[in-house]
């Protein structure tokens, strides 16, 4: 599953792929590390940990919905991508909740860590394994940035995706318009 669906003779173009794509593989460690956040810093009866842990699932699937769907919607598309990202903007807020009501500090940009933390996203083949260390850091304030930072760098790869979904669309248009197109292709093939 998430492989490339591609049909070379119709008009449904290829879609998925999903897992190929930089959101969705940041997407997953956001959601990995997200599990193992909430199991580590909130009571077991937090409902806290139910949102969160929500949140960082919409994000992930999302993408993939909205990948496998590609083919036939590019409105959908475009709107499941979004939704991704805005599931992503409320466990950002999660997180910075967290951070806030226990004292600790939001990371700024001059922050060392960020650095490093830049850098290891840079790596397109990263993994939970490239940031476990700062996942499962035993100081919460770690954690929690990292996680954020994983969010912010998502949550702009999918502004991105958003933007060339649009370009798309503008170009190719949505299903029924490829349709329409392939329609008048065979009509005008059959007249000759």
């Amino acid at each position: 599953m998430g492989e490339k669906q591609y049909n070379k003779d119709g008009f449904i173009p290829q879609h998925g792929g999903y897992q190929k794509l930089l959101s969705y593989k940041k997407a997953e460690i956001i959601y990995d590390g997200t599990v193992y956040f909430c199991k580590r810093f909130f009571e077991k009866r937090d409902r806290t940990i139910g949102q969160m842990v929500q949140a960082a699932r919409s994000g992930k699937q999302n993408i993939a919905e909205a990948s496998m769907g590609s083919g036939t919607s590019k409105e959908a598309e475009i709107k499941l991508t979004n939704v991704a990202r805005a599931s992503l903007e409320e466990l950002l807020i999660d997180y910075r909740d967290f951070l806030r009501t226990r004292g600790l500090k939001e990371w700024e940009k001059a922050h060392p860590y960020v650095a490093r933390l830049r850098e290891l996203n840079k790596d397109p083949n990263g993994n939970y394994e490239t940031f476990r260390k700062g996942i499962e850091n035993k100081d919460p304030e770690i954690c929690a940035n990292v996680i954020m930072g994983l969010i912010k760098v998502a949550s702009f790869l999918l502004a991105r995706q958003i933007k060339h979904l649009e370009e798309e669309f503008l170009k190719e248009g949505d299903l029924r318009e490829r349709m329409t197109r392939a329609r008048l292709k065979e009509i005008k093939k059959g007249q000759k």
